[in-house]
């Protein structure tokens, strides 16, 4: 197994919490000395004009990052107004996300009646979520909640800002805001036939 491999999986699963000298050496079961050299070499990899990402040293920990030098087309990626529209399915997952957060996405999917794997991985890129850690449950899934800059751009200070479900629901109508809440309308339309 090539060390170097290894390392750069890692700093991609990490992300931006980044990975420590301590951690690298530990988890690669190498010195110190060693886990220097492969962080160089990969790093030299990196510095290669075919490639879009490099490794930083940021707040104690290593971490993949962009290349500055392609800001402008980061930018245009953000400002793209295709790219900041949120489908209605999008919508439909993130509500589920921020109401019932921390969840797993198999419990979104459950919720919705369809699978949300595209769509989660969408909203983890576009910062409106986050993965902060695992459930307890067999197989360890991944936890997802929302982050500040969904706060931000749904103009909510906190989570608990969110209005409450009831509020949107008729006087003789019943929930039960564990399934019946985020029923998609795929579902709805499949039942029908």
């Amino acid at each position: 197994m090539q060390n170097k491999a290894v390392l750069e999986g890692l700093l991609f699963v990490v992300g931006e919490e980044g990975l420590t000298m301590d951690q690298i050496e530990d988890i690669l079961s190498i010195n110190n000395l060693d886990a220097q050299e492969l962080l160089r070499s990969l790093k030299h990899d990196y510095e290669d004009d075919s490639r879009g990402v490099r490794i930083d040293f940021l707040g104690n920990r290593f971490k993949l990052t962009t290349k500055s030098e392609h800001r402008n087309y980061y930018q245009k990626l953000i400002e793209t107004p295709s790219s900041n529209v949120l489908t209605q399915p999008a919508l439909e997952t993130l509500a589920i996300i921020a109401y019932n957060e921390p969840i797993t996405r198999v419990k979104v999917d459950e919720l919705r009646g369809v699978g949300s794997t595209q769509i989660i991985r969408k909203l983890v890129a576009k910062g409106f979520v986050k993965e902060v850690g695992r459930s307890d449950l067999p197989g360890r899934p991944i936890l997802y909640q929302t982050t500040n800059e969904f706060l931000d751009y749904f103009g909510l200070a906190t989570i608990e800002d969110l209005p409450d479900i009831r509020q949107f629901l008729k006087d003789d109508e019943e929930i039960d805001l564990e399934t019946d809440l985020y029923q998609s309308k795929y579902r709805d339309q499949n039942e029908l036939g």
